[in-house]
């Protein structure tokens, strides 16, 4: 399993008093799984995936990614782990406006030096070869549509080839017709390998994932698909 959580709890303090965002998650994702964890807004499912990406620290519990305990590492080491281990894609797309398009997935490169500069530019538009999108490599992302933006910032989560890419309500803000096809974006990156979980509040994504979890009130909500560790595979059905 490349993502495992054990007992994980995460309980904010807030002026009205403790508010328990993730209350004993027990979770097991295998290599090259398309997930997706589902649930109403407020549910938790946002703040899962901050914790296996390591945006947030869990309150209580582990996190282990690709053999990483995450809640040891440093923030220097959770720096560094995060740009070899995992992709980010957002709603919001977070494309730099000020880059090419190029240049926003060349810089995940700058920052880790993982490959010569003289081929991060190869490797660029090979990613957005990826997305069909290699036409756009020289536009600002202001010019892009939406669909296509969300596309980019798929192929820059893919720009160091971490084995684990998540997404946080990737097509909240797409239509119908784009939101299809970047799911299938994401189902190409599984069946190559990528593990990719995403967070959404859409239900209808059955014929592109491997597996749905819900996801309410900071728990897992058991079905068929979801059984609890213990009590058999993670992955069953």
């Amino acid at each position: 399993m490349i993502i495992c959580l054990r007992h994980l709890t995460k309980t904010y303090q807030t002026p009205a008093g403790a508010f328990s965002a993730l209350r004993g998650i027990d979770l097991e994702i295998g290599a090259g799984e398309f997930v997706a964890i589902v649930g109403k807004s407020g549910s938790g499912k946002s703040t899962l995936l901050n914790m296996v990406g390591g945006i947030d620290r869990p309150s209580s519990g582990s996190v282990t990614v690709g053999g990483a305990a995450v809640q040891n590492l440093t923030e220097g080491q959770l720096s560094a782990w995060r740009g070899r281990t995992v992709g980010f894609v957002f709603q919001f797309f977070q494309l730099l406006p000020t880059l090419t398009v190029a240049e926003n997935l060349m810089l995940p490169m700058d920052f880790l030096g993982t490959l010569p500069p003289r081929e991060r530019r190869t490797r660029a538009l090979d990613l957005l070869g990826r997305v069909e999108l290699v036409d756009q490599a020289d536009k600002l992302p202001s010019s892009l549509s939406g669909g296509q933006q969300q596309r980019v910032a798929i192929a820059r989560a893919l720009a160091n080839g971490p084995p684990v890419v998540l997404a946080d309500e990737p097509t909240g803000n797409l239509d119908s017709v784009t939101a299809r096809i970047v799911l299938d974006l994401f189902r190409k990156m599984a069946d190559s390998g990528t593990t990719v979980v995403i967070a959404t509040h859409e239900w209808d994504i059955a014929r592109v994932i491997d597996r749905t979890i819900e996801i309410a009130d900071g728990g897992i909500v058991p079905t068929a698909a979801t059984v609890p560790v213990g009590e058999g595979q993670a992955n069953a059905g």
